[in-house]
C-alpha cells in the first residue's frame, strides 16, 4: 500500500505553541557535477496541496506542477552551494550551507524547522529537529524536497545544453555509466566536483 507523508509532526509542534513550522530538504549530494540545492517551505495549514511526497516518488508532471504551485500558496525559499564550495568544504557541510541559505531567505522567519536527515546544520537560524526519511513523513519536508529537486533538475538541464555529451539532462550529474564514460572521453568540466573520487582520480 502506498503511504504518503502527513502533517502530524507539524500539528504536534503547532499544538505545543510553535507559530511557524518549516520543512527543509536538499537535493544533489551524490552527483559528480553541479551544485547542491536546498529548499525551505512553510505550508499554510489550511491550504496544503494534494500529492506531496518524497520528490523521487512524485511523477515528473505532478512534481513540476507542485513546484510551480507552492510559491503561490506557501512561503518558499531556495539556497545553493556551488561546486567550488563543495570541493572546499566537503559535501555534507556544503549541503548544510545550502539549507542555511534557504532558511535565511524565507519571506517570514520561521520559529522551528523540520530538517530531512539525521543532522541539523550548525548555523541554522531557527531551532530544529532532524527527521530521518523526513520527505516520506512530513508534508513540509516533502514540499521542500520537490522544490529543491525541480530547481536542481532545471539547473542541470541548462548546464547540459552548455556541456553536451555528459547526459546531465537525464542523469542530473549522478555517476551513471554514460556519465563516467563521457568523463573519460570528454574530460572534466568546470562544473565537476574535483573532490569526488571518480573526478579526482582522473585529475
Amino acid at each position: 500500500m502506498k503511504t504518503f507523508p502527513t502533517f502530524d509532526l507539524e500539528s504536534e509542534l503547532y499544538t505545543s505553541g510553535r507559530a511557524r513550522i518549516i520543512g527543509v530538504d536538499e537535493v544533489g549530494r551524490g552527483p559528480l557535477a553541479g551544485p547542491v540545492v536546498a529548499a525551505a517551505v512553510w505550508l499554510d495549514p489550511g491550504n496544503i496541496p494534494d500529492g506531496l511526497n518524497d520528490s523521487k516518488k512524485v511523477p515528473l508532471k505532478l512534481r513540476n506542477a507542485l513546484a510551480e504551485l507552492l510559491p503561490q500558496i506557501a512561503d518558499v525559499s531556495i539556497g545553493e552551494a556551488s561546486v567550488q564550495e563543495i570541493d572546499e568544504l566537503n559535501i555534507l557541510r556544503a549541503s548544510h550551507l545550502a539549507m542555511e541559505r534557504a532558511v535565511a531567505g524565507l519571506d517570514v522567519s520561521a520559529d522551528f524547522a523540520l530538517v530531512d536527515g539525521n543532522l541539523i546544520p550548525r548555523d541554522l537560524a531557527v531551532p530544529a529537529r532532524a527527521v530521518v526519511k523526513g520527505d516520506a513523513i512530513s508534508q513540509s519536508i516533502a514540499a521542500a524536497s520537490i522544490v529543491a529537486k525541480v530547481r536542481r533538475d532545471q539547473l542541470m538541464l541548462s548546464l547540459a545544453q552548455q556541456y553536451p555529451g555528459y547526459g546531465w539532462e537525464k542523469n542530473q550529474g549522478y555517476p551513471t555509466k554514460a556519465h563516467r564514460e563521457a568523463l573519460q572521453n570528454l574530460g572534466v568540466t568546470p562544473h565537476h566536483r574535483r573532490s569526488f573520487k571518480p573526478v579526482h582520480n582522473m585529475l
